[in-house]
């Protein structure tokens, strides 16, 4: 009997645009022979790297979106945001963030700061967060942070510097995703985000908690 996969954080960022046909988010296909979730169109995502702890955001989370990550999380909260941004730029080829000097970034946001750019969690708000459900062969606690497209620091169509993780780049408009090979969860989330009003926060954050001892869907920041 093999041990069951650890729990990772990661962080996912779902990248909104307004278009002719309503708004979009910016997705990709995974590989049809990755481990996880093969063949599934997904937001930009992944696990969190021990140097997104380390990342000097250019300008700080929302006090509320910084509460919210902190909650039952030992990780602070800036590096879900450092590596949602990671993710999309290494995923997209997209950035998000300011202009500033970063003499000494680390290794892995090296070629980000080599643009003049470091990453900014002003307008990213928490609005999902997800523990894989036991049984898959890699397991994450992921945060979800919507941004709108109007902070991108790059061409919202140009997707040249992206890596091969994900196939098919496109913004995908919300009244046609559903027709998507889309994970479960994705779903869902696209569900939620499609009943907030535009850059507004949620009033609370779902979090679908299946760890192997408690499985329940509860709402973070509620009072």
């Amino acid at each position: 009997m093999t041990d069951a996969p650890p729990i990772r954080d990661a962080a996912t960022i779902i990248v909104m645009r307004e278009m002719p046909e309503g708004r979009a988010v910016l997705m990709g296909q995974r590989g049809k022979s990755a481990a996880f979730m093969p063949g599934k169109f997904v937001f930009p995502g992944g696990a969190i790297d021990p140097v997104d702890s380390t990342v000097p955001l250019a300008a700080p989370l929302d006090l509320r979106c910084a509460e919210r990550l902190q909650q039952e999380s030992t990780l602070p909260p800036e590096s879900f945001a450092a590596a949602a941004i990671r993710e999309l730029w290494e995923e997209t080829g997209q950035t998000i963030g300011a202009q500033a000097a970063w003499p000494d970034a680390p290794q892995g946001w090296r070629g980000y700061a080599k643009r003049g750019l470091r990453p900014s969690g002003a307008g990213l708000h928490f609005v999902f967060r997800a523990i894989t459900p036991p049984g898959r062969p890699r397991r994450f606690d992921a945060r979800f942070l919507l941004a709108d497209a109007a902070l991108l620091t790059s061409d919202p169509d140009d997707f040249d510097g992206a890596e091969d993780e994900l196939a098919h780049l496109q913004w995908v408009p919300l009244a046609r995703a559903r027709q998507f090979d889309l994970p479960f969860i994705t779903q869902i989330v696209l569900a939620e985000i499609a009943a907030l009003e535009t850059g507004r926060a949620p009033e609370s954050v779902p979090f679908f908690k299946n760890r192997d001892e408690e499985r329940e869907i509860k709402r973070l920041g509620l009072v």
